[in-house]
């Protein structure tokens, strides 16, 4: 459903909007089912200081069409951050508004520490959609699970675009760990073109993203022994614009150490 700014509510300085009503608990809910936006936008802002009007919101989110009002209720409830507030918003991903669907994403994804212990039940979700956002959701998350869950996706997932999505994820924070499980993909789904490409990039990404480390450590050591090592990964990798560069950039860190002793 698209979304609608009524014509007599035109957008005013925070600081020229009044509160018109009182702002106890049992009044701001009536006001958030005002039919002026901007009477709902101030009740979703004040009711971030109750807890309990985490279902209120919800609810008000989910028939909610204006813009304004519906970023604000996000804020709330990113506020509240309960149960009942992540769960409002995760049902979101299954809304038939693409618009409240990214919002409750993007919005999810502020709440890393939070959002979590949803991640493995999303993931396994019986709705495709909805796994999909859920690997959205990962890109944002610094937790030491994440390369896991993106293995078990490519392992046990039998949708060929929710192990796509996790392939390209994989391509970005993947390391030697997922290797196995992604030419495993490879081979359940050889028939299918973009699932060969993306699991290529995700295994030359993640080679890269070694060797580059390996170099580093090598040009590290600044010794001439190492320059062997060096040369023969520039040979294997010959291909490889990032790796030579890394690989060349040792060996001028080496040479410059022992300048005309080599």
């Amino acid at each position: 459903m698209p979304i609608k700014r009524s014509a007599d509510d035109k957008p005013e300085s925070p600081l020229l909007e009044k509160r018109r009503s009182d702002r106890t608990f049992e009044d701001l809910l009536v006001q958030l089912n005002s039919p002026v936006a901007t009477e709902r936008r101030w009740a979703a802002k004040d009711l971030a200081d109750f807890k309990d009007s985490a279902t209120d919101l919800v609810k008000r989110l989910l028939s909610e069409e204006d813009l304004s009002v519906r970023e604000q209720i996000f804020l709330s409830l990113m506020v509240i951050a309960g149960d009942v507030a992540i769960q409002g918003m995760i049902s979101c991903l299954k809304s038939d508004d693409a618009s409240l669907r990214n919002q409750a994403i993007e919005t999810l994804k502020q709440m890393p520490d939070l959002i979590v212990p949803y991640i493995e039940r999303l993931l396994k979700d019986p709705d495709v959609d909805t796994r999909i956002f859920a690997i959205n959701i990962l890109e944002s998350l610094r937790h030491p699970k994440v390369i896991k869950w993106l293995v078990e996706v490519i392992e046990n997932d039998h949708n060929v675009n929710v192990c796509a999505n996790a392939l390209d994820l994989l391509a970005e924070v993947g390391n030697e760990s997922a290797l196995l499980a992604i030419e495993a993909v490879k081979a359940r789904f050889k028939e299918e073109p973009y699932i060969q490409f993306v699991a290529d990039l995700a295994v030359k990404r993640i080679n890269t993203n070694a060797f580059v480390g390996i170099l580093n450590t090598l040009s590290q050591a600044e010794t001439v022994e190492m320059l062997p090592f060096i040369e023969k990964i520039r040979e294997q990798y010959a291909d490889n614009a990032e790796i030579q560069l890394e690989a060349e950039k040792a060996i001028l860190r080496i040479k410059a150490k022992h300048g005309n002793n080599l």
